[in-house]
């Protein structure tokens, strides 16, 4: 046998606001009853005390009993609740309150409609549709300019020596503060593609710079980083960027040279530099100097140095 399982009705919102407030009324209407015997019975024992036993008889009010007082005061506060719960709810209960708002609606959408008939006597309605299509035709074109994607400059930027020296042991051989000032300049705000041994050198995350490092060990994971494979795959990484920096090792340059658009270079002179890392030859065949910015050696900086730029012919 298959028992019947007692479904609970369902009772929908307006029935339970109406459930709601007819119990709320009960509450108050057993509330006033329950005031109203206690005032009776109070009063009554309040009369007996002071006419039967002569309780309090010294005590008047301008020659009136003090219970008499009482009684008064006491039916002054009954006449409160009754009035809350019964005169007020009937003139200005829940209907009174709807009949009010429909009221104020209907003012508003009176209006609502004054102020329609303004405005289309100010600006007449073909007019306003003529001046929305002309808009939109003039926005066209620069919302079609807007979505083409932005040219991108795939930037390398470095320091070497002038025989392509770019450190050792996975470190610098020069300390050249203008050159760092330079390089935060530049990159901030920036995608900077790296290689893990480049990465793991610095002691944290650069700030304001997405890194993204190249390597070939599918199983690395660098925190606050993308790792990724390929060249390919780090440029494809910072696809939204305008101006991604290959910012190193030697490896890592040597194969962003093919895609690369320009070369921000710091060439480090009057220096014999031990080295294991090497910047790549630079063809004048294919890269034009644009650019170039001389600074001599000081007490902050050993070496002097030149800014160049390169630019892809």
């Amino acid at each position: 046998m298959f028992s019947r399982r007692k479904e609970t009705p369902q009772i929908d919102p307006q029935q339970r606001e109406l459930y709601e407030h007819a119990r709320k009324r009960i509450i108050q209407k057993k509330r006033l009853f329950q005031h109203f015997v206690v005032f009776v019975v109070g009063s009554l024992f309040m009369a007996i005390l002071t006419l039967v036993f002569g309780f309090g008889k010294e005590l008047t009010f301008f020659g009136t009993y003090w219970f008499v007082v009482a009684i008064i005061c006491w039916a002054f506060l009954f006449m409160l609740h009754f009035c809350n719960v019964w005169l007020f709810h009937t003139f200005m209960g829940q209907e009174w309150s709807d009949r009010q708002m429909e009221r104020l609606i209907t003012k508003q959408k009176e209006e609502i409609a004054l102020i329609q008939k303004d405005v289309e006597l100010m600006y007449p309605k073909d007019d306003l549709v003529k001046k929305k299509e002309a808009f939109i035709k003039e926005k066209q074109p620069v919302a079609q300019m807007e979505k083409k994607e932005v040219k991108q400059t795939i930037t390398m930027i470095a320091a070497a020596g002038e025989q392509n020296e770019l450190g050792k042991d996975n470190d610098l051989v020069w300390h050249l503060p203008d050159d760092f000032k330079r390089f935060k300049q530049l990159t901030t705000g920036h995608h900077i593609i790296m290689g893990r041994k480049t990465f793991e050198s610095f002691p944290k995350l650069l700030p304001n710079r997405v890194h993204i490092v190249i390597t070939r060990n599918k199983d690395y994971q660098a925190e606050g980083a993308i790792v990724v494979h390929t060249i390919q795959d780090a440029l494809e990484a910072s696809k939204s960027d305008p101006q991604p920096f290959i910012i190193g090792g030697g490896e890592i340059y040597t194969m962003g040279l093919e895609y690369a658009d320009c070369i921000e270079l710091t060439r480090v002179h009057e220096g014999t530099f031990e080295a294991d890392t090497f910047f790549p030859e630079i063809d004048t065949e294919v890269w034009k100097l644009e650019k170039e910015e001389f600074h001599d050696s000081d007490e902050k900086h050993q070496y002097p140095f030149t800014y160049l730029t390169y630019k892809r012919k």
